[in-house]
């Protein structure tokens, strides 16, 4: 849902949109305007005179009193952004965010608010509006080292998955949603944003999940008071001791939003089971080295109350078990420290690489994860967002309905001033600069993340209201899965088709030899013939290497899709000069499924690859190998650099190899590591070095090598750091002391500004249930379900499906079935006799989720019913 105004201007608005405006002292004003001219055509043979309206740019001299007209082609051929520059600017507070806001000194608060005042100073601002989505989320996170810190000794109670699995029973969700988001959010207990098509699926497993782990402190105090016994420790006057001294739970409350409030709460719940508690309060930039980065063994903190955006809008949450609970989730020491439940563990990989046939065996293992995620808890869930992220009415730019702008991909393509081209917009953000960036293991965090995304492209773009991907660099796709898989095809970019067996080529390569600095072909590693349930084939532009530039100039080339295939493979394997024990568990997850990658044509580039991973969806079933790594996008001469200083030891990509060097976490854009990524390209430079000489070379001439590296030096001669990409904006510069981020427009970016500029506001669905509210046991019940869009039916034909639930007096779940259509924006639910005939007298729930084929968030609504 958007705020007061859609965030698409009118068609006038791509007409203003056309031309830069010039501003040179003494220059003319110039206007976009629309003239009526007389033009001579020919027709049948014919010359005659024909009036046709043209968009011309209209020169207006202030010295002589008359008007100059100039016509000039329509100029719909402006690309990249349509600003100068944007500048990003550290706000934690959101009160002040939005004075800040209405004066001007800001043009967008770039995080996702959910505190009921500011919305309602937001809405009552005639010159603010706001974004809304569903993608902020609010959680516990544990730290699980011990149950003896190597580091202080001290006893830590959260190494204990029964008792991580308490703390569920320890917190009161409904109270903690109500008393700080003022009831903007829904309570939660699971991986899965209540918001989402797996949420709407699984909701009868869910529902009973959320039944067995509701508000309990009682039961809570007892199972933590057994195992507390198991450890050792003693209950003494109401508090826990451990070796005569207080058991002390160091609680990291960030203080910027309401986890200030949750930090509060979970302190006192602790306090009153008889834990002594530490608050510590601090930002994100002050807390982030304790948690994120720093070795849990040591035994500084115990809880953090962690935050988390999904930044699109998600298709499959089924991989969020791996990437949560898991060491195949972050190469941050505190994920590389989890231990889990084999069974778990061997579930969270099936689902993250789809090792399973048919939707219903994805249904059983889900279920099984998610009791299991509860077993295991490592974090617990605490509430969905409904969040805001407001901005001048004078701006438009584009949101995720999860990600709001901060998470969008499409921000710095649709940005800019209303009826206006260039100009600067300040975007205003709690925290800026929060941790090192570099493409391979930088900053995740969202406040860095979004700046990262605005220098970078991917070859898709992820749709902002489905999740579906379109594609952006590649020209076309084509999909072969094996016959039988439950997949799908909605975009015309990609074709799918079926077949009975898909066979892995010899020649594709199926590996990498981390030592030789090879890659093994299929025909190598296996000893017969390997079939897979997927391929994909990928088509690249024919002016690729032409139109697509790096920031320092460089043309895009073959080098930079190989070096990021080659990283892939080669940072999980010890014999690699760069192994990064981080990224084992990434890489051995990878290669469960990954059967082999064929490269049929350098120019123009065609991409084949091999694998038993797919999707239920055609458009994700695209390998792009485009060079964008987990926290970037990279070309081959800069992450050349990071990869030497590594092998030097002077400095490594991830912050828990830099912890285990004891060297820095490199960074790209600002701090100590410049000097040595300086020091390694003079180096690079003068040998013209080409990294993994034994394949790159076979693709990397020297000379491109020696005019990339001198390419990098000049551009850091200017600007002083060696962070490039190929997106809209370029960084042009990181002031950590003062938080400030620079970005400015990419001149030689190919797409036209407008490309991304046709989205409407997303269809997000009304739902209201209505029918008898007392119904005789054993009697038929039937109530209407209505589904309409801004007061309008909603189409049957865009609804993939309407579920219902009804709970019974204890909060049971008696039944789950499908609504029957009826008309469009109205459908139908019949509870038989065969249902009431189940139910005992008293209330009873109706439940209702219908989702969405035009957008990936569910609309629900319940009424309660009585029956005697």
């Amino acid at each position: 849902m958007i705020g007061k105004r859609s965030l698409w201007a009118s068609a006038l608005l791509v007409l203003v949109a056309a031309a830069m405006v010039l501003s040179a002292c003494g220059q003319p004003e110039v206007q976009i305007v629309k003239e009526t001219v007389v033009v001579e055509v020919e027709k049948e043979g014919e010359v005659i005179e024909k009036e046709v309206e043209k968009v011309v740019e209209k020169e207006v001299e202030k010295v002589v009193e008359k008007e100059v007209i100039v016509e000039k082609e329509v100029a719909r051929s402006l690309t990249g952004a349509w600003v100068d520059a944007i500048v990003a600017v550290e706000e934690p507070s959101a009160d002040a965010a939005v004075a800040r806001l209405e004066s001007g000194d800001i043009d967008i608060y770039a995080y996702t608010v959910s505190n009921p005042e500011v919305l309602a100073k937001v809405e009552a601002s005639s010159g603010l509006e706001y974004a809304q989505s569903f993608g902020s989320y609010n959680e516990l996170t544990f730290n699980t080292a011990g149950p003896v810190f190597e580091g202080t000794g001290k006893l830590n109670p959260l190494a204990v998955a029964r008792v991580r699995e308490a703390m569920n029973w320890l917190i009161d969700r409904e109270y903690m949603v109500n008393e700080f988001l003022g009831g903007l959010g829904t309570p939660r207990w699971l991986p899965f944003n209540g918001a989402s098509n797996d949420y709407a699926m699984m909701a009868d497993v869910a529902r009973r999940l959320e039944l067995e782990y509701a508000y309990d402190k009682e039961l809570a105090a007892e199972v933590i008071g057994e195992e507390m016994v198991a450890l050792g420790a003693e209950l003494v006057d109401g508090k826990w001791q451990y070796e005569g001294e207080p058991v002390d739970i160091n609680v990291l409350i960030r203080t910027e939003d309401e986890r200030r409030e949750i930090g509060d709460y979970v302190s006192s719940q602790l306090e009153d089971i008889g834990f002594t508690v530490t608050r510590s309060y601090g930002t994100s930039a002050e807390l982030s080295p304790l948690w994120a980065s720093g070795d849990p063994n040591e035994g500084l903190w115990n809880v953090y109350t962690g935050g988390w955006v999904t930044t699109v809008v998600p298709r499959d949450l089924g991989d969020n078990f791996s990437f949560f609970y898991t060491d195949m989730g972050l190469p941050w020491p505190l994920f590389q420290n989890y231990e889990n439940d084999p069974e778990f563990y061997d579930l969270a990989d099936k689902l993250l690489n789809r090792t399973f046939n048919t939707l219903e065996e994805r249904r059983e293992l889900t279920e099984r994860a998610l009791e299991l995620s509860m077993k295991e808890s490592q974090r617990i869930w605490l509430w969905d967002q409904a969040s805001i992220a407001p901005y001048r009415t004078d701006v438009q730019v584009a949101a995720d309905l999860y990600g709001s702008i901060s998470g969008s991909w499409l921000w710095a393509f649709t940005v800019q001033r209303v009826g206006q081209v260039g100009g600067t917009v300040t975007i205003a953000m709690p925290s800026i600069l929060t941790e090192p960036w570099n493409a391979l293991a930088g900053s995740n965090w969202i406040y860095d993340m979004m700046m990262v995304r605005s220098t970078g492209e991917m070859g898709y773009m992820p749709d902002p209201y489905t999740g579906l991907y379109h594609a952006q660099r590649a020209e076309r796709g084509e999909v072969t899965v094996l016959e039988g898989l439950p997949v799908v095809k909605t975009l015309d970019w990609v074709d799918l088709d079926f077949a009975e067996e898909i066979v892995v080529p010899d020649d594709a390569w199926a590996d990498w030899d981390p030592v030789e600095q090879r890659f093994i072909t299929a025909g190598e590693k296996y000893t017969e013939t390997k079939t897979v349930l997927r391929k994909s084939v990928v088509y690249y532009p024919e002016d690729l290497y032409e139109t697509v530039k790096w920031h320092d100039g460089s043309n895009f080339s073959i080098a930079d899709v190989l070096m990021g295939m080659i990283v892939t493979f080669d940072r999980g394997q010890e014999g690699s000069p760069y192994y990064d024990a981080g990224a084992a568990a990434a890489y051995d997850s990878f290669m469960s499924a990954f059967r082999g990658v064929k490269i049929v044509s350098t120019d123009p580039l065609v991409i084949e690859t091999y694998s038993d991973l797919w999707n239920v969806d055609a458009e994700l079933n695209v390998n792009f190998w485009w060079p964008y790594f987990d926290q970037g996008q990279g070309s081959w001469h800069a992450l050349t650099l990071g990869l030497m200083a590594e092998e030097a030891g002077e400095a490594a990509f991830s912050s828990a190899k830099a912890d285990e060097m004891e060297v820095e976490w490199l960074s790209y854009i600002a701090g100590p590591t410049i000097d040595i990524l300086k020091g390694q390209l003079d180096a690079a430079l003068a040998d013209t070095f080409i990294p993994y000489a034994p394949t790159m070379a076979d693709y990397l001439s020297a000379e491109e090598a020696q005019a990339r590296y001198q390419n990098l030096t000049d551009w850091y001669n200017e600007l002083g750091h060696f962070w490039i990409g190929t997106g809209p904006l370029y960084l042009e510069r990181a002031y950590p002391v003062e938080k400030t981020v620079s970005l400015k427009r990419y001149a030689d970016f190919p797409d036209l500004s407008e490309k991304w500029t046709g989205f409407a506001e997303p269809m997000l669905a009304d739902l209201f249930v209505d029918g008898p509210d007392r119904v005789a046991i054993g009697s038929e019940a039937v109530y209407d379900v209505f589904v309409d869009f801004e007061g309008e039916p909603y189409p049957a034909k865009d609804i993939g499906s309407v579920r219902y639930m009804v709970f019974d007096a204890t909060g049971g779940l008696v039944t789950v079935g499908d609504a029957t259509p009826v008309d469009d924006g109205l459908w139908e639910v019949v509870l038989g006799a065969d249902i009431t005939s189940q139910l005992a007298a008293g209330s009873n729930r109706l439940e209702v989720v219908a989702v969405s084929n035009l957008v990936a968030v569910p609309s629900s609504d319940a009424l309660l019913f009585v029956t005697e």
